[in-house]
């Protein structure tokens, strides 16, 4: 069971990621503050759940929610500040999106920097053990496979519809086969082989 929350505060906000790993377009990050009354017992880590899961508790989120925001990084600029980076930019963003200020802000991962002044708390495993970090787990991955859904229909070679940009076997192939698209990021090893030369 997932606890509701890590702090005393009202407005403590739960900030994720999704995208991380891609070899294709954005890292996408939310920010979630849930009421204190929240209940959902399928909430989980959206790593653990199917993607119907996560579109049935989509709605339910951002329905309940007192205040969501979802933000997209897109490869230009993860090419350019790298991925890391592109992903705390991405959290900021997401919570810039906020009807309000948080209190307080709690956030899946060991990696952060601090956002107006705001106190957060990093937490390793966050998406398994706090409901608004699950919740904007949930967020930023559907907010994520939508986008990666649209740039199929553009380039459908590469099935980001299925893949969503992962390093799948096809995925690669597919770059070998194809090269890259603009929604590739460059500084990504793409190939296994890239690095290799013929001399």
């Amino acid at each position: 069971m997932l606890l509701k929350t890590h702090s005393n505060f009202n407005l403590e906000c739960g900030t994720d990621e999704a995208g991380r790993g891609c070899l294709a377009g954005p890292v996408t990050a939310a920010a979630v503050i849930l009421p204190k009354s929240f209940k959902n017992s399928l909430l989980n880590d959206s790593k653990k759940l199917s993607e119907n899961k996560r579109e049935f508790l989509k709605p339910i989120i951002e329905n309940d929610a007192l205040h969501f925001g979802v933000a997209h990084v897109f490869q230009e600029e993860i090419d350019t500040i790298n991925i890391l980076n592109a992903s705390i930019l991405a959290m900021h963003k997401s919570i810039a999106e906020l009807n309000t200020t948080p209190e307080f802000i709690i956030v899946d991962g060991n990696k952060f920097k601090p956002y107006k002044n705001i106190p957060f708390e990093t937490i390793i495993k966050g998406d398994c053990k706090y409901l608004s970090i699950a919740a904007a787990s949930i967020l930023a991955k559907t907010y994520r496979d939508l986008y990666m859904n649209s740039i199929h229909e553009e380039y459908p070679m590469y099935n980001w519809r299925q893949n969503k940009g992962y390093p799948t076997k096809e995925h690669r192939e597919a770059i070998k086969k194809y090269g890259i698209t603009k929604y590739h990021r460059k500084t990504f090893r793409l190939l296994t082989e890239q690095l290799k030369l013929d001399l």
